[in-house]
Order: structure tokens, then C-alpha cells, then sequence
């Protein structure tokens, strides 16, 4: 297994403590620090006590779900609004999936499920968090339009008004703001923002880009995205409505 090469603590939030133990263990061989929740209550508690680099968050548990931790998290201010989540969910439905994704969660994993596949997304979303900023950067600032992206800050803005973004929300419009005249296949915005390899459903990239539509629509952004039938999708012209 992989070992992380920095320190980072990973919360893990479930109400069946046989889980928690195991994916405790399976983070602990990568070289990651666990904390635990058993539920969504104390989740938030501890994740605004402690600052956590990433929330694995089971989706049902009793007095909070993950859905609403997930929301709550989303609202909260500061960096916590930005950490990046993984959700738990122990049916195998799409809505559910689709859902999560929409309410700013990074990725999930359908129980029963391997602890290695978890830390291996796990370590995949950090990766992204630590990653490089493209060659194409001005500064530390990548400008197309009225899109506006702090690289240093992992900061999205539209017009100045800042536009909360997920760690895979900012990474896909970064992606597509790299090179802004290339339409991205589904396939090759799942390669640049996971690697090669890695098992995302379309449906995931399609919910992702109607997130980040409605997200930048709010402050007037309409032509952040455009989609080219058949092939993909490539940044808009974002010159606001």
C-alpha cells in the first residue's frame, strides 16, 4: 500500500464501530491519522475542533445522517466549508450517489466495500488537494472571462464574488480552464482529475457539472460550461449573462 508522504488526519464518521475500526487501521498503514465520529453530530463538533484534511461520512446513522452533516459542513464558514468528502453508502443506488455529489461531497464508495479501494480515493483526493497549478497560471491567478481562480487560495470567483467550490469542483473547472479551447471528453476530465484507471460513472462528471452551472448561474455566470453533444465538455467564453 501507498503511505502518504505528509501528515494528514482523516475524519471517519460512521455509527458501526467494526467500520470505523477498519478503515482506522487501513489509514493508519497508509501513514494517516484517523479521528472518529459515530455519528453526524459529533462529526461536525470534532471537525470544527480539529480541522480534518478529509471526511469519510457514512450516509445513514442515527440523530444526523451524512446527507445533513454534508449540507451543514457545505454552510459552515472558513476552511471548513472546503473539506474535501468521502461519502459511505450501503445501498448500491445511483440517486443516492448522485445526490451526495450534488450536496459537494468528492467521491464514494459503495459498502461492502475494500478499505484499500477507500484509501486508495482517499489518497487519490488529496493528491488533487496538493496538486501542481497548470503551466498556463499568471502569477498564482488563472483569469478567463469573469472566472477568476486563486491557485494558492483554491479560491473560485466570478465577478469577485467568491463561489464555494469542492476540492473536485474547483479541480474540474481548473481542468477546463487549462486549456480553454479543448473540449474534454467524460473520459478525459475522469483521467485529469483521478488518473488513469479509475472507476467514475459519467453520471458523477454530468452531476459535477451541474453543480458548478447552478453554482456560478447564482451570480450570473450562465456560460461557464459548455457541452459539445457526443463529445464533452470545454469552458465557456464566461462573459456573464
Amino acid at each position: 500500500m501507498i503511505r502518504c508522504p505528509m501528515p494528514r488526519t482523516i475524519l471517519v464518521v460512521d455509527d458501526d464501530p467494526h467500520i470505523r475500526q477498519l478503515l482506522v487501521f487501513a489509514l493508519d498503514k497508509a501513514g494517516l491519522a484517523a479521528i472518529e465520529a459515530d455519528d453526524g453530530e459529533s462529526a461536525l463538533a470534532i471537525a470544527a475542533a480539529q480541522s480534518p484534511d478529509l471526511v469519510i461520512l457514512d450516509i445513514n446513522m442515527p440523530r444526523m445522517d451524512g446527507l445533513e452533516a454534508c449540507r451543514r459542513l457545505r454552510a459552515a464558514r472558513g476552511e471548513g466549508r472546503n473539506v474535501p468528502i468521502l461519502f459511505l453508502s450501503s445501498r448500491d443506488d445511483e440517486i443516492d450517489r448522485v445526490l451526495g455529489i450534488e450536496l459537494g461531497a468528492d467521491d464514494y464508495v459503495v459498502k461492502p466495500f475494500s478499505p484499500r479501494e477507500v484509501v486508495a480515493r482517499v489518497m487519490a483526493i488529496l493528491r488533487r488537494t496538493a496538486a501542481h497549478a497548470p503551466e498556463v497560471e499568471t502569477g498564482r491567478d488563472l483569469i478567463h472571462g469573469r472566472l477568476r481562480l486563486d491557485l494558492d487560495g483554491w479560491r473560485a470567483s466570478w465577478n469577485a464574488a467568491d463561489v464555494p467550490l469542492t476540492v473536485t469542483e474547483f479541480q474540474l473547472v481548473r481542468l477546463l480552464a487549462s486549456v480553454p479551447t479543448k473540449v474534454f471528453s467524460r473520459d478525459a476530465i475522469i483521467d485529469g482529475l483521478h488518473g488513469p484507471g479509475f472507476a467514475v460513472t459519467d453520471r458523477t462528471i454530468d452531476s459535477h457539472i451541474r453543480n458548478l452551472r447552478a453554482k456560478f448561474a447564482a451570480l450570473g455566470g450562465v456560460d461557464l460550461i459548455e457541452t459539445r453533444a457526443g463529445i464533452g465538455y470545454r469552458l465557456g467564453a464566461c462573459a456573464g449573462a
